[in-house]
């Protein structure tokens, strides 16, 4: 599983068919403090994450397939809740 951060929407005017009436979002990877981290990606999503929302991701094609009830679909990586807290306890240095 992997936090990240939506950074927007990807619009596409034709998709795979199995993609029909799925929600497209473009996130990026976040670190422990926030940061945003990497090169963008493309998630789908059913659970209506929006710009800015913190979002936990699988990226197990079968866990993200499943996770969207698409079975045998193309899918890489979906949005499987979208994060309210963070709580990141760290041993004192």
């Amino acid at each position: 599983m992997i936090l990240s951060k939506v950074v927007g929407d990807v619009v596409a005017t034709h998709k795979h068919p199995t993609h029909e009436s799925i929600k497209l979002l473009l996130v990026r990877r976040i670190g422990p403090d926030g940061t945003e981290r990497g090169t963008p990606f493309v998630a789908v999503d059913v659970l209506d994450a929006g710009t800015g929302d913190t979002v936990l991701l699988t990226m197990d094609g079968w866990a993200a397939m499943t996770a969207v009830k698409r079975r045998m679909a193309p899918i890489d990586a979906a949005v499987i809740a979208i994060v309210d807290r963070v709580n990141w306890d760290r041993p004192d240095p």
